[in-house]
C-alpha cells in the first residue's frame, strides 16, 4: 500500500519545553490508525503539527509524497487533508442540509464566486442530497444543527469532514462528550462512512479504538512508545506500564 502520510523525526518545543520528541510515523493508504496515550503525551500537539497549526521545531512531514513541512493549514487542507476537532465546529444556526451544502461549496469553489456558484447550483444541490443520504442524515436534514443532540452534532461534524472528499481524515476524539448510549451507534456510523478512507484518530475510549482501528500508535511523554496491531498493543507490557504505572 502507498504511503499517505510520513513523519520523519518530528520535534516540537515551546520556549524550550519539549512536547514532541523525535516522532517518526507512516500512515498507509486505506488504514484506520489510532493515536493513543496518557494525558499530556502530545497527541493533540501532533495533530496541530500535521495540519499546519504548528510548525515543527525539527523534522519533516510528507503528505501524498509531497513535503508539507511548515505549510499553512489552508494549503495543506487544499491538498486533501480534513480534520475534526474535540469541540464541534458546525454552523449551529443552519440546518443540517445547509451545513453539508457549505462544505460542498468549499470543496468545489474554494473561493467565493457568485457567478461560479450560480452556474453550479444544481450540481451542488444534487451533491448535497447525495451526501445527506450517504451519510445517513436524511432524518434530520431540516433540523437546525443547534437543536440536535450532542451525539448527532458530532455525527454532523464527521459528515462535514467527509463532504470535503479528503485523502486523509483526522478525527480528534470523535466520541468526546457523547453519552454511552449514543457512542455505539456513532462508532458504527464512523466505521460505515469511512470505508476505503484513510483515517487517523485520537481517542481515549479503548472500546472505540479497538472497534475502529487497524493499527495503533502509543505516545508517551512526546515519543512513540510503540506502534502495532490491536493484539500487539493489548499484549504490550510497555503500554500497560505507560497507562497504569505497572505491568
Amino acid at each position: 500500500m502507498a504511503s499517505v502520510l510520513m513523519l520523519e523525526n518530528i520535534w516540537k518545543d515551546f520556549s524550550g519545553l519539549e512536547i514532541l520528541r523525535g516522532i517518526s510515523l507512516e500512515i498507509k493508504e486505506g488504514e484506520r490508525h489510532a493515536i493513543i496515550g496518557p494525558n499530556g503525551a502530545g497527541k493533540t500537539t501532533l495533530f496541530h503539527v500535521i495540519t499546519g497549526f504548528y510548525k515543527p521545531s525539527k523534522g519533516k512531514i510528507f503528505f501524498l509524497d509531497r513535503e508539507v513541512t511548515g505549510l499553512s493549514t489552508y494549503r495543506i487542507a487544499r491538498l486533501g487533508l480534513s480534520r475534526s476537532f474535540q469541540i464541534t465546529s458546525i454552523f449551529p444556526k443552519m440546518t443540517v442540509h445547509e451545513n453539508i451544502r457549505n462544505a460542498i461549496v468549499s470543496k468545489l469553489g474554494r473561493r467565493f464566486d457568485w457567478t461560479s456558484l450560480l452556474s453550479r447550483s444544481k450540481d451542488i444541490q444534487e451533491e448535497t442530497n447525495r451526501l445527506t443520504e450517504l451519510l445517513r442524515l436524511e432524518g434530520v436534514k431540516d433540523m437546525l444543527a443547534m437543536t440536535l443532540s450532542y451525539g448527532w452534532q458530532r455525527r454532523l461534524e464527521v459528515a462535514l469532514t467527509l463532504a470535503l472528499d479528503p485523502k486523509l481524515i483526522l478525527l480528534d476524539e470523535p466520541t468526546a462528550g457523547v453519552d454511552v448510549k449514543e457512542t455505539r451507534g456513532f462508532v458504527q456510523f464512523i466505521k460505515e462512512v469511512t470505508v476505503g478512507k484513510t483515517l487517523i484518530m485520537i481517542e481515549h475510549d479503548m472500546d472505540v479504538v479497538f472497534n475502529l482501528a487497524d493499527r495503533i500508535t502509543v505516545l508517551n511523554q512526546g515519543q512513540v512508545l510503540t506502534t502495532g496491531s490491536l493484539d500487539e498493543i493489548r499484549r504490550s507490557e510497555e503500554v500497560q506500564r505507560a497507562y497504569a504505572g505497572r505491568k
